[in-house]
């Protein structure tokens, strides 16, 4: 009888072990959905909402909005905020620019990653529409305006960290990303041509 028992420990063992593995891979696989989707909802992080349209509420409080732009290390664009800060009514839609110029003889996609600061600001920084919602690809030397609509939610005043947020820095940087398949191919057949001639 003892000896019985002793025969099934270790296959209840592995099947517990099998189970934690799995459980952890699944956690691991939905960790980074999860964390954005977190973020998205709850403003975590600095993270922004996005919005249909402008808000129905301007109050009369203003609030000042700076603009930041990096790009990662390897990323060969030059990247900057047409203007640097503006001021505008909470509620009240506002329209920045950021410019991107691809100074090399190819073209180049990118992704834009972006945060508010403070964080407790991020979830009341609604964007309308914005260029970070896609990819960008600049061609060779092509140097492009890109538009940022967005509000400020009059709901930032009730919050009890945020309303007291007078400045928001709204930051962009750019990832270097693979070409679309259209794109490659263009390349490839420019490539092509160059080489024959």
């Amino acid at each position: 009888m003892r000896q019985d028992t002793q025969n099934r420990n270790p296959m209840k063992t592995v099947a517990q072990l099998v189970g934690v593995v799995f459980i952890m891979g699944s956690l691991g696989w939905l960790s980074v959905p999860l964390y954005s989707w977190f973020c998205a909802v709850t403003g975590f992080g600095g993270t922004t909402t996005a919005a249909e349209s402008g808000s129905d509420i301007v109050l009369d409080q203003m609030i000042t909005v700076r603009f930041d732009a990096a790009v990662e290390r390897d990323m060969p664009w030059d990247f900057k905020p047409v203007v640097r800060e503006m001021e505008l009514k909470i509620g009240e839609t506002g329209l920045a620019f950021y410019e991107a110029h691809n100074p090399t003889d190819k073209p180049i996609a990118g992704s834009a990653s972006f945060n508010v600061a403070p964080y407790s600001a991020g979830s009341y920084f609604s964007k309308i529409d914005c260029f970070c919602f896609e990819e960008q690809v600049l061609q060779p030397g092509e140097t492009v305006q890109m538009p940022v609509t967005f509000f400020v939610d009059p709901e930032i005043v009730e919050d009890r960290e945020a309303k007291f947020a007078h400045t928001i820095t709204l930051g962009y940087t750019f990832h270097q990303i693979d070409l679309p398949e259209p794109e490659q191919t263009a390349a490839v057949s420019v490539e092509d041509t160059t080489d024959v001639n």
